[in-house]
Parts: structure tokens; sequence; C-alpha cells
């Protein structure tokens, strides 16, 4: 059965990207529906940030792009049509009052993240945008006109048929299953003949190999620096917080590390595993070079000098953290401190600066923040959003070839990639 439907637009998801590519049909003059599988709308959104919500990034263009990993070239007319300035206003001003903390990340006065749901729900009841939840689309469906493919409407799951001008998919990735990233938008962007780039978990902890990495589970180390490096190559390094847990490493460091594991694909990644492993090296002591740290032993070591090695650490290290350093570095713990010879203490302090994990892979989409791959932006018009295999088909949001690293900036490509989206498909 065909259901006559007299919108222009139909949104397919209600999450960042979807909501506001609703909103943004809504103000440009369009009757827009949008299409939620789940019984509410914004459902990944509500657990994002601890359920706190760091809806964008305060920074300033170039910092925007600079934390964008895959093809932020693709970003400009996004994020300058529709940038963070432009978000934090829009969330103001339907009635969510933001902050900015450390690192420039923007969240809700209230901490709440359902407030920024709340304020999307204000401005689609305002707009008058018929939300349809617990409403699943099996299909897109096009239209042939002059030897050209252009979008019909959508096949429902339980029959309906919708018809529309315009159609925009924001069905996100596949990480967070549970809230209904399926990966449903990448089956829709298959079957219209747009390329696909291989996807992978991303913002998501690290499997170690090290067994003594389970025994620091719960160890959270501050202001530490991290190096990932793949068959020999440094792809990543930065500095911040990282958990150690019974599987292995995990943490905001860790998560920005993970965007560039496998970087040259997954077989490039599998061979390394094979070969000689991603290795992880954590800097302990980020804010000494090499001699100040030596210094540091040497003063510590006078101190103790008396004591027997593995009681003299209690200065350097978290209690949690001393007995796998003295294993690791080699020296006998009965061993007395002023018996420790140059080549050793120089070891220990190369350990402190290098300490080494074998990265085996990566935790899976149920812990992942969002994933990396999705549809080729190739197939994108990155002015507009619209499909250049399908008239007046959009894409926006995760299920593009799009990532980020943590921060607000993800939150900041559904927003303006969905705006743009949305913006475009009525005009």
């Amino acid at each position: 059965m065909t259901t006559k439907c007299t919108d222009r637009v139909i949104v397919i998801g209600g999450g960042a990207a979807g909501m506001m590519a609703a909103v943004a049909a809504a103000e440009s003059g369009a009757q827009v529906c949008l299409i939620e599988k789940n019984e509410k709308l914004g459902k990944k959104l509500f657990i994002t940030g601890k359920g706190r919500c760091n809806v964008t990034n305060a920074g300033d263009m170039e910092t925007l792009l600079a934390n964008v990993c895959s093809n932020s070239k693709f970003l400009y007319s996004a994020f300058y049509d529709y940038d963070n300035r432009a978000v934090m206003a829009f969330l103001e001003r339907e009635g969510c009052p933001l902050k900015t903390e450390r690192g420039d990340r923007v969240f809700p006065v209230s901490d709440h993240s359902s407030d920024v749901i709340g304020a999307f729900q204000r401005a689609l009841r305002r707009l008058g945008v018929k939300v349809y939840l617990n409403t699943r689309v099996k299909e897109l469906t096009l239209r042939q006109e002059s030897g050209e493919e252009i979008i019909a409407g959508v096949e429902l799951s339980d029959g309906r048929a919708l018809t529309a001008d315009r159609c925009i998919v924001c069905t996100g990735g596949m990480s967070y299953p549970s809230t209904g990233s399926t990966g449903d938008g990448y089956r829709f962007a298959g079957r219209t003949g747009h390329g696909l780039v291989e996807c992978s978990p991303s913002l998501v902890p690290f499997n170690i190999r090290e067994e003594w990495c389970s025994r620091l589970s719960g160890l959270t180390l501050k202001n530490v620096s991290v190096r990932l490096c793949s068959q020999g190559r440094e792809v990543y390094e930065g500095f911040g917080e990282m958990l150690f847990t019974h599987f292995g490493v995990s943490g905001p460091l860790i998560l920005s590390a993970s965007s560039f594991y496998g970087q040259r694909g997954k077989k490039a990644a599998k061979k390394a595993e094979a070969e000689e492993g991603t290795k992880l090296y954590i800097d302990l002591k980020p804010a000494l070079d090499e001699e100040q740290l030596d210094r540091r032993l040497l003063r510590d070591f006078e101190e103790n000098k008396n004591k027997q090695f593995k009681n003299a650490l209690g200065g350097l290290f978290p209690a949690k953290l001393i007995p796998v350093m003295r294993e690791l570095c080699g020296i006998h713990p009965d061993k007395k401190v002023n018996e420790i010879t140059k080549n050793e203490r120089r070891s220990f302090a190369e350990l402190i600066k290098n300490l080494p994990l074998t990265v085996t892979g990566l935790r899976g989409y149920e812990e992942a923040v969002i994933t990396k791959g999705g549809v080729c932006v190739k197939d994108i018009n990155p002015s507009t959003m619209e499909s250049k295999k399908v008239r007046g088909l959009y894409f926006a949001g995760e299920v593009l070839d799009l990532d980020a690293l943590t921060g607000g900036f993800n939150l900041q490509i559904a927003w303006s990639t969905g705006h743009l989206a949305g913006k475009s498909a009525e005009t």
C-alpha cells in the first residue's frame, strides 16, 4: 500500500545529524517528516559524553579542521556554512544554556544530554516537522527520468511507501548498535550505487597482549604521553589521560590514538600484528627529557641509597604500578640502591620514557564512540551533501566517511553536515 505523502523532504534517522537536517529543511520552508526506528529521538546522543553530551568544541576553524581525521577538506563548506558558534547559538536560543570547559569542550550547563535533545524537540514541534517513531525504513525508492536516477521516497518495513522529492540519510554508523546504529545507511548507499569505505570501530579502547596490563586494571594515569607505532612508523602521539582495564587500555588519550590504528588499512594492521605488533609506548614522565629524568633518578636514589630497590620507588609511580615497573626493568628487587649501575639506571629511565605495550586489536562496535569509514565522500557533493549518483538523495553525519578526535568534533561534523543537507534539500 502506498501512502500519498505531501512531505517534500524525508529525513531517515533521528540522531544528531537527522534532527539538525530536519530543523534546517523546515526552516528553509520545506514540509518535513523525520523517521526514527527507535521509540525516541536522540537515543545515542543521550549517552554521549557519559550522559553529559559534549555538543561541540569552541576552538577556531583551524582547530576544528585539524581534529578531523578523515577527509577534512570535504568539510570546508559544511563547517563554514554552519560552524560551532551557530550550533551554540541555536541550542541556547532553544532553551539549552551552554558552558565551555577544559580543552574548549562545550556542554549543557545542566550536564544533561536530555536538555540538548529537548532543544531539538522544541524546534521540531515549532517548525511543524512530522516525527514518526518506531518506524523502520526498509529501502529507498527511485525513479528514472531521462536516464537519471531520482529519489522517489522510501519503503517502510511494514509495507507502506512514502513519496517525497528529497530524502536525507542520517542513519549513523555501527557504533553502540543497541541505540539503533546498525549500518542501515550503508545498505541504502550500496544499493543505490555509492562507494563504501571499509568500516571499523573508532574512538575505542585497545586490546593489549601483555598480561601485566590486566593487573593494573582500574589505574588511571594523568599527564602522560603515548606514541602509537605501526610497522616501526609513528602514526600518533598525544598527551593526556589513560586508563588500564582488564583487557588493555582505554581513556581519552587511547580513544584518540585508536583513530590512527591501522590507518593504512586493515591488511596493514594485521601484517603489523603478525610481524612485530602495533606498539603503544607510554611516557610516564613527559615533562622531563632523558637528562632531566636521569638527574631525578640520581636524586631519588641518593635519598634512598641504603634501601633495597623494591622499596625506593614510592616517589616515582602510583603504588599499583610499582611492582610492574620493578619486574620490567630487570633490576633485582633486593639490590641496594647504592649498588645500581649507571647502565641499569639509564635502562630504567628508558623504560619510564617508553613503557611498551603490544596492541592486538580494537574493541568492538559495542564500545566504540564512532565508526570510521562509511559512504565514500567522492560520491557526495561537499557544497550540498547531495549524492552525485541519485538526484534528491542526501547523506549527513556518521554514515559518511568522516571522523574526528574526541572533544566535540564528531558532533560538530553531524551538526554541520546535517544542517547543510537540510538547507540544500529545499533549494
